[in-house]
């Protein structure tokens, strides 16, 4: 493992552990990824799907993107929002754990996806995400979901009761 990689995991596994600030040493990390030509007839609103995080509606517009998704099972839901330039979208992100309150009930980050066509000519997002200021951590890869519309409010939007993730709401 690199030194830069042993480095991140530690901002992630620490600075995710204490939930209030990222590890000694770690800052935000934005990855160096080059935007293309996004592919001819293509746009980054539609529905695209995980098998952990369900699907993910996006609505673009100019050159904002916002986005909600709900896990497939039911545990989480999230939303984020960013900017496009290409065929890259580097975006900020919240997930909220249904049913939870308190410091555990949510989590935020950072990410990006590369937006390509597949052999199939299907629209695929392949990135990664990352915990706090990194958008680097995991990988998250989606396939467009063809006949799907992107509808943000079918996605609930609250979590089961829980205060939002902000500190000074917590009672």
């Amino acid at each position: 493992m690199t030194l830069s990689r042993l480095l991140l995991a530690s901002c992630l596994t620490f600075g995710g552990a204490l939930a209030v600030l990222p590890a000694a040493g770690c800052k935000a990390e934005e990855a160096h990824v080059q935007p293309g030509q996004m592919p001819a007839g293509e746009t980054w609103t539609g529905v695209y799907f995980h098998p952990l995080y369900g699907y993910l509606h996006l609505v673009e517009t100019d050159n904002n993107v916002v986005g909600k998704w709900m896990r497939a099972d039911h545990s989480a839901w999230g939303e984020l929002s960013g900017l496009k330039e290409g065929n890259v979208l580097h975006y900020t992100w919240k997930e909220h754990k249904i049913g939870f309150t308190g410091p555990s009930a949510n989590s935020k980050g950072k990410g990006y996806f590369v937006y390509s066509v597949n052999k199939e000519k299907t629209g695929e997002l392949k990135g990664t995400y990352g915990l706090n200021d990194t958008e680097e951590g995991s990988e998250w890869n989606s396939v467009t979901q063809l006949r799907m519309s992107p509808e943000l409010d079918t996605i609930p939007g609250n979590n089961g009761g829980a205060t939002s993730g902000a500190p000074e709401n917590w009672k």
